[in-house]
């Protein structure tokens, strides 16, 4: 599989990005992860749509979101950082529904460092985090 996520053709820049609302960021990356898991899934196995429905949503809610931003953590820049936690601390007007309010947090600022690599074209460094097991 061809590691790219190449839709976005125009990108914004830093300033942009950071002046965006955090959850509009993870409004972006949650697709961005979709697609990534789905496109991943489809590609390498053999299975019926429902079943990689069920894989994939394994991967995509927000626990084991949550767990994958933990083991990222180590590895991302500052820059990285400060976008994942002002996701994180965001105030959120909806409540968790099938995750602790702690993992949903945790989730939403993945999603948003996600979408904020995508928007900003740093479609590489997405690529490898998203490969990242």
């Amino acid at each position: 599989m061809q590691d790219t996520i190449p839709f976005l053709t125009t990108i914004i820049t830093k300033a942009e990005a950071d002046e965006m609302n955090p959850l509009v960021l993870a409004f972006v990356g949650d697709s961005v992860q979709q697609l990534y898991v789905r496109t991943r899934l489809a590609i390498s196995s053999d299975k019926k749509s429902g079943a990689l429905h069920k894989l994939a949503t394994k991967e995509i809610k927000a626990e084991a979101q949550a767990d994958k931003i933990e083991k990222l953590l180590p590895c991302l820049s500052e820059e990285e950082v400060a976008v994942y936690k002002r996701a994180r601390n965001a105030h959120y007007s909806s409540s968790a529904k099938n995750a602790s309010i702690g993992d949903y947090k945790k989730a939403s600022g993945f999603e948003a460092l996600l979408g904020y690599l995508y928007l900003t074209g740093k479609h590489d460094r997405l690529n490898e985090l998203l490969s990242i097991e």
